[in-house]
């Protein structure tokens, strides 16, 4: 399943997984719902637009031309009534043409637990939560018993970190507040999205550095400096980061080119782009 590729010749030639970070919608509303996000979008990180339409197709195109061999899919439930379509959405094309998917619950819905036995039962992988799109703090007791129960049913929990380009301050998953969630779990089957905490990358080196959570680098490259991400990844450990790029919101290749120039081993490339990924998705 993992093919070696020639993608940057003066690294190793390894497998490159988007693998924990993409979002796609329906054909029908793809369109829509990417306006919809651009317009919400605030003034300060304007201008700032999708690099896909956020298709199925859009995806698996941007696979090809990237040589992409597996990309994770990550739907949002932001309403208490969506997450049933969501995760039939998510399981129709779950394990077809290098695609994966995670399913999704709202915190606040009464029937969490067993939207989380269906979800397993489907074959997903985990779950994607996002604390700002559905307003709840990562260390309440809504999400605390969510987080234990997709460890008890070994599924991967993606969480959006830090603040978000669409929504207003309070930031609901800040670093300091996801620490506080390992005095109720491991944390090994947790990845905190945006490198921990997008844009408070100095309280994710002081409150989550050095934990078992992993971090992506969905949506990230851009907005730190080359020395903060080396930094935290030489203190983390290259073996709990992996490669992700928010795609359609940033081109997978592009973003795979900038962390492969960065000066990494060839033990953390591979650690990064695809041996990470694979032991924690358990693919191949």
């Amino acid at each position: 399943m993992f093919v070696f590729l020639p993608l940057f010749p003066h690294k190793l030639q390894f497998s490159l997984l988007d693998s924990v970070h993409t979002h796609i919608f329906p054909d029908k509303i793809a369109d829509k719902t990417i306006k919809l996000l651009e317009s919400n979008i605030r003034e300060e990180y304007r201008p700032h637009k999708a690099e896909l339409r956020g298709t199925l197709d859009a995806l698996k195109q941007s696979m090809r031309e990237n040589n992409v061999d597996i990309s994770l899919v990550l739907p949002i439930a932001t309403n208490v009534k969506q997450s049933t379509t969501i995760n039939n959405f998510a399981a129709s094309i779950n394990g077809i043409d290098g695609i994966y998917s995670l399913g999704s619950l709202h915190p606040m819905q009464s029937d969490w637990e067993s939207v989380l036995y269906d979800i397993k039962e489907k074959g997903l992988k985990g779950i994607k939560l996002h604390p700002e799109y559905q307003q709840f703090y990562i260390d309440s007791k809504e999400s605390i018993q969510i987080l234990k129960k997709c460890e008890e049913l070994d599924l991967i929990t993606v969480l959006h970190s830090g603040k978000d380009i669409g929504i207003n301050p309070p930031v609901h998953c800040t670093p300091e507040r996801l620490s506080h969630i390992l005095d109720y779990v491991k944390g090994d089957k947790i990845v905190a999205a945006h490198l921990g905490g997008w844009k408070l990358w100095d309280d994710v080196e002081k409150y989550l550095v050095g934990t078992p959570i992993y971090f992506d680098t969905a949506f990230t490259l851009n907005f730190i400096t080359d020395e903060q991400l080396l930094r935290i990844i030489k203190n983390h450990g290259s073996e709990k980061i992996l490669h992700a790029t928010d795609s359609p919101w940033e081109k997978q290749g592009r973003m795979a080119k900038h962390l492969s120039a960065l000066p990494l081993s060839e033990e953390d490339c591979n650690n990064i782009f695809y041996k990470n990924a694979k032991k924690l998705l358990k693919i191949g």
